[in-house]
């Protein structure tokens, strides 16, 4: 072949197969993105890195692990399994739909990067196993910011945050690093169950991007209007929120959420009220938050006005929300519809739904009533976890002056081995 043709085919071949590349990059959905793939081996298309790659990233949303199965069979047969990019975009689908796949998959590529150290690291947090996470971590070669955030995000996304903070504070202390977003993040996120350490550190860290000019774009603020919120200061958090350009929904659902689980159910409805007015559309959480507040501020009416919007909305209300209309009609005395909720509701009811309203019943004296479903709960009732219902129901036979009953449930529990949680006292801090 004379090299001028010669040259001309190679760019033919490029221009083919950058074509087919993009095209799958930009399928506008992963059905279309692998119906893309797919004609390409059956015109015998060649294959290149970007588009295997592509296909890999796009069908990974699928969540289908025999299609992820199969496309590893093919770039096993195009030779493409020792280039770690593909590798690693392989690992990353198995790590969503897979842990034992991923894990094995680790083991056999050739050559590994950093980003699929990472990858590994992530897999095995997700899975919950997070001693395996930082023995990964540990025998990483080389470590970038990523590592670091993503071991960090393993400890604090599974409620080990004594190590994830320890580990934040080497990283910044000792290897010199500066967190970026990524790792703030889940810091932010995990301060808020740790107490008023917790909210210390979240003060730090907020200082932190205060001095470095960080932008308080939609991400970084939600974290930090959730983190106050949380933790009960409201009057931080709404100022970090008046301080945003832009909010979405979770900023607002945050918000809201906070103030509801800290006694401001009046406050919560306003805010909502405001975010129907800005014309952001409110999801599953933001009703959670809603309708708790309705239960905190003993909203009967409003309560239900809000529970008919979630259809309203295009949403189906989930046992989170039936559980807050349980009580609150239960709380406002209203047990015949408490209990017209339990029998209407899609999802079946509940250990946490049937001990509110049994505790209801106990609180109005309504023994009638909780004598209706007594048989149901101790068919769902479970020994190890649920004591303080065993104890509710046994005070409710004795409430209704069945005291053969009554002892037949304290004998159940002795024979059973059944624990009732030990009481503790905290100090609740009312700062708004």
């Amino acid at each position: 072949m004379q090299p001028a043709l010669k040259n001309q085919s190679t760019r033919q071949l490029l221009r083919t197969f950058s074509s087919w590349s993009f095209a799958i990059k930009n399928a506008k959905s992963p059905q279309r993105a692998l119906s893309l793939y797919v004609q390409m081996q059956r015109q015998a298309i060649p294959f290149d890195s970007f588009a295997i790659l592509f296909t890999l990233k796009s069908c990974t949303q699928l969540r289908n692990l025999s299609l992820i199965c199969h496309l590893h069979a093919h770039l096993l047969k195009l030779g493409f399994n020792i280039h770690v990019y593909v590798a690693t975009s392989l690992l990353n689908a198995y790590a969503v739909n897979s842990f034992d796949c991923a894990y094995k998959l680790f083991d056999e590529i050739p050559v590994r990067n950093t980003v699929t150290w990472n990858t590994i690291i992530t897999c095995f947090s997700r899975s919950g196993d997070v001693k395996g996470a930082r023995k990964m971590f540990d025998q990483m070669p080389l470590r970038d910011l990523a590592s670091w955030s993503a071991m960090i995000a393993g400890y604090m996304n599974n409620g080990h945050w004594e190590e994830g903070v320890a580990l934040f504070q080497e990283m910044v202390m000792f290897e010199q690093l500066k967190p970026d977003q990524v790792t703030i993040g889940p810091i932010l996120a995990g301060c808020s169950e740790m107490g008023s350490i917790g909210l210390l550190l979240g003060k730090s860290v907020h200082s932190f991007v205060v001095k470095n000019h960080w932008e308080l774009n939609v991400e970084l603020g939600t974290c930090l209007v959730d983190m106050y919120a949380k933790c009960g200061f409201l009057n931080f958090a709404s100022l970090v929120f008046d301080m945003m350009k832009d909010r979405n929904v979770v900023t607002w659902t945050a918000l809201i959420c906070g103030a509801a689980k800290h006694g401001f159910g009046t406050e919560a409805l306003e805010i909502f009220k405001k975010m129907r007015q800005g014309g952001v559309l409110p999801n599953e959480f933001t009703f959670t938050g809603v309708l708790s507040a309705c239960v905190q501020a003993g909203l009967v009416d409003e309560g239900r006005g809000y529970f008919k919007m979630i259809k309203e909305c295009g949403l189906r209300p989930t046992i989170q929300h039936y559980g807050c209309m349980v009580d609150l009609f239960g709380k406002a005395g209203l047990l015949g519809e408490a209990y017209e909720v339990i029998n209407t509701m899609s999802p079946e009811p509940n250990i946490v739904i049937w001990g509110s309203f049994l505790s209801s019943c106990k609180l109005h004296k309504q023994f009638e009533m909780a004598e209706r479903v007594i048989e149901r709960v101790m068919n769902v009732v479970r020994p190890e976890n649920d004591g303080g219902v065993y104890t509710l129901i046994s005070d409710l036979y004795v409430l209704g002056g069945k005291w053969a009953e009554a002892e037949r449930v304290r004998q159940l529990m002795l024979h059973q081995h059944v624990r009732k949680a030990r009481g503790c006292s905290f100090i609740r801090n009312n700062t708004i």
